[in-house]
């Protein structure tokens, strides 16, 4: 008993004792006992046998307690040591995950890619035309996926391929022969395109006689980069007729415009459970606000998760190494895509007070020459077309950068001509719920702007036409308003852009009102026309033109595509300048230069609109329209009745008589009747 307390007491004292015993008789092991501080719960304190069997602590008290036989009780702490070992199997299980973390990931990520695969190719076989949005998303996730692979592994290899083409001789050889081949492609298609369509040479016209205007007004013409210039209206050109031109383009903007539209359609569930049903399909405030409250929640949750910023900087870079533009402009105005003018140069905000003069005119340019992803979506909500406002904006994104260099070219030394580019971080919100939260608060002020406007514009607007009446009263002069002084100066121009003659007093009405007030303001006027003519009504009313063609809609909706507006002057230096403060004086020597740029840009959008458009889809069979019983007016029955009554001639008391495919149709006379039912015209008298 003495021994044992002795031993005891000595193994306390002595936190690493080592204790040799003397053969017990039964057999001749040599054991080594290895204790090491009790409180430390944790490690374990082995018994080493002869044969080197580790024992675990728990196991050693054990066996210390029966052959020393300790005539008290285990300590505390061994007390709690072995209840604790119980918990062993657990412990054990968490070390394992932590030491094959990365194994465990790969298993999962490995069974979640085949459930993926397998549930992907039920959907496509089951139905490919319902799983198309599915099966686009997926390509565009293994694109992204072949990209980062690529880049990783052969990213080395693929730059030291490109080496050879780094030599000054052989690359000036190719922008030659580049430059010389696309010229000469350029007066092909032009010579071959516009022979069966002339009018669009006068949206040709346009392009240069803008770009004349603005070469005029630069800043430094000896300066001027053509490079930048030549490349931006270049790939504007590319993307349109990509997206104008091509069916694949063409199909694909429209489906992505079809894809936007449904899901903001979904916000009708949360502005009906407030606002009710009858408000939100009555009221112009509780119809489309709600939609920027909607989206604006949608782009802050892509932000926290990076793909807004993702797709920005790979914007950015295609245009910094074509265009030759430094990296923070040639960024904000990617920016300018999916954020607002005051938005996107946050992105570049620790820059900002060194950039130069030319810098910060472009970024600015591109603030005024797009629109952004909020406000993108009340537009839709109008009845805008949503493919045009998408390839819009983003054709206005090389033509920003191009306009702008060749308005006020760069004269000083950028501090920012890496090629690197910026990093954007993600954004600070602690999880997706917040990041949703945050981007609705904060639409909430987008929102209460635009109503705003909306109400002091108009207020404004009517009160100017009063005005003007009143005065145009007193010398005689009936019905002069805004829109009419508007739709004298500047249809010269509109007439450029290509829109038809009869068509331009409407669309130069409401290009100045994009301009002196407001593009929410134009886009809802635009969106009446649209309506008046898909409802059927008359062209000509009264000796008044009741809407424009589907040609002067496109160019007209590329035209309006903007915040180059004067009160967006305001916004814009208010922005800027709470950014960086010591530019203050900088920023305003350029701003009016800015917004006059801006708005060029989308003026020379939609002279390209007006060059590539061309109508789509199959004309209305009107033979066999007419020949069904229709009951209310649509634009396909006004189209039908016009060609019936041109081709319908009046015999006096006998019956009128036919011409073309009417001529030996039987319903004929009952097709007549039932236009003339709707539409007043000479040959119903």
């Amino acid at each position: 008993m003495a021994e044992n307390r002795r031993w005891r007491k000595q193994t306390e004292e002595k936190p690493q004792w080592r204790l040799t015993q003397r053969n017990w008789g039964w057999s001749s092991w040599k054991k080594t006992y290895i204790l090491r501080e009790p409180g430390l719960k944790s490690k374990v304190i082995a018994l080493k046998m002869g044969w080197g069997l580790p024992l675990s602590r728990g196991l050693f008290l054990l066996l210390y307690s029966h052959f020393w036989r300790i005539s008290s009780p285990l300590t505390e702490d061994d007390q709690d040591y072995l209840s604790w070992r119980n918990l062993q199997p657990f412990t054990r299980a968490r070390s394992f995950c932590k030491t094959h973390a990365g194994l465990l990931k790969k298993i999962l990520l490995g069974l979640l890619c085949l459930a993926y695969a397998a549930y992907f190719l039920t959907a496509c076989i089951l139905d490919f035309q319902r799983a198309l949005a599915l099966f686009i998303l997926t390509c565009l996730v293994l694109l992204v996926l072949v990209h980062h692979f690529l880049k990783r592994f052969f990213g080395k290899k693929i730059t030291k391929c490109l080496k050879p083409f780094k030599n000054s001789c052989l690359k000036l050889w190719m922008k030659w022969v580049f430059a010389g081949l696309s010229l000469v492609g350029l007066i092909l298609w032009l010579a071959l395109d516009t022979a069966q369509r002339p009018e669009q040479l006068i949206s040709f016209a346009g392009i240069c006689m803008f770009i004349l205007i603005l070469f005029a007004c630069s800043k430094h013409h000896s300066a001027v980069s053509w490079r930048a210039v030549l490349w931006g209206l270049g790939l504007q050109f590319v993307f349109g007729i990509l997206v104008i031109r091509t069916d694949l383009g063409f199909n694909a903007f429209q489906w992505l415009g079809n894809q936007i539209q449904i899901f903001l359609n979904y916000t009708v569930a949360g502005s009906s459970f407030v606002f009710g049903d009858m408000l939100v399909t009555s009221a112009f405030a509780f119809q489309a606000l709600p939609i920027i409250l909607f989206f604006g929640c949608v782009m802050s949750i892509l932000y926290y998760l990076g793909l807004v910023q993702w797709v920005i900087q790979k914007i950015a870079w295609f245009l910094q190494i074509t265009l030759g533009t430094t990296a923070t402009e040639t960024l904000a105005v990617a920016g300018n895509i999916f954020v607002g003018m005051t938005e996107a140069p946050l992105l570049i905000r620790p820059y900002l007070g060194d950039m130069t003069l030319s810098e910060l005119h472009a970024v600015m340019t591109g603030g005024f020459a797009t629109i952004s992803g909020t406000v993108l979506g009340a537009f839709i909500s109008f009845g805008i077309d949503a493919s045009s406002l998408i390839s819009a904006s983003v054709m206005a994104a090389p033509s920003a950068l191009a306009l702008s260099k060749l308005v006020y070219p760069e004269m000083e030394e950028s501090k920012f001509k890496n090629k690197e580019g910026v990093k954007l971080p993600r954004g600070k919100e602690k999880n997706v719920l917040e990041a949703a939260s945050n981007g609705a608060t904060d639409a909430i002020g987008l929102a209460a702007n635009v109503a705003a406007n909306l109400i002091a514009f108009l207020a404004v607007l009517a009160f100017i036409n009063a005005a003007l009446s009143w005065l145009g009263e007193m010398v005689d002069i009936q019905g002069l308003t805004f829109q009419v002084i508007c739709s004298y100066i500047l249809r010269p121009m509109v007439f450029m852009m290509g829109v038809e003659w009869t068509d331009c007093p409407m669309v130069a009405e409401m290009v100045g009102i994009k301009f002196f007030t407001n593009e929410f303001v134009a886009y809802q006027q635009l969106s009446q026309y649209k309506n008046k003519r898909l409802s059927g009504v008359e062209e000509w009313i009264g000796g008044e033109k009741q809407w424009i063609s589907v040609r002067a809609e496109v160019i007209t909706t590329f035209s309006l595509c903007g915040f180059a507006n004067l009160t967006s002057i305001g916004i814009t230096l208010g922005g800027l300048t709470s950014m960086a403060p010591h530019r203050k004086s900088d920023l305003s020597k350029v701003v009016v230069s800015a917004l006059l740029t801006g708005a060029c840009v989308s003026l020379i959008s939609a002279c390209v609109a007006g060059i590539l458009y061309v109508p789509r889809g199959a004309e209305t069979d009107c033979v066999s329209f007419l020949n069904t019983s229709f009951s209310n007016r649509t634009y396909e029955t006004y189209v039908c009745c016009r060609e019936l009554f041109q081709s319908t001639a009046l015999n006096g008391t006998s019956p009128p008589s036919f011409s073309g495919p009417w001529g030996d149709k039987e319903f004929s006379a009952m097709a007549l009747a039932n236009c003339c039912a709707f539409y007043a015209n000479a040959v119903c008298a």
